[in-house]
């Protein structure tokens, strides 16, 4: 049963959206965190949808940087996240902008 590239599309467009109104909703750290990862995967699946549609790899190996520069924001944000958790209890964002020199 083959499913059309359509319907990936949709459900990448839908989870875009949900990250979108996510990251512009939230005030929490962490959870823009994980509304950025939600947008970069359903990217990530318009590039493996578009690669199995044109039979080329190159959405492929594209999707592969993504995820490896993904990891990297990750690990780099939650150390960020940790150490201002630690000195003011809060992962908020508008405490966050008090820090501006």
């Amino acid at each position: 049963m083959n499913v059309p590239a359509a319907w990936y599309l949709i459900l990448a467009a839908v989870l875009f959206g949900v990250g979108a109104f996510g990251l512009l909703t939230r005030r929490s750290a962490l959870i823009m965190f994980m509304c950025i990862e939600l947008m970069l995967n359903a990217v990530n699946l318009t590039f493996v949808t578009f690669s199995r549609t044109l039979s080329d790899i190159g959405g492929q190996a594209s999707v592969f940087f993504i995820m490896v520069v993904a990891a990297a924001e990750v690990t780099v944000g939650l150390g960020i996240v940790v150490a201002i958790f630690r000195r003011r209890s809060s992962t908020s964002v508008d405490d966050l902008s008090e820090l501006k020199g």
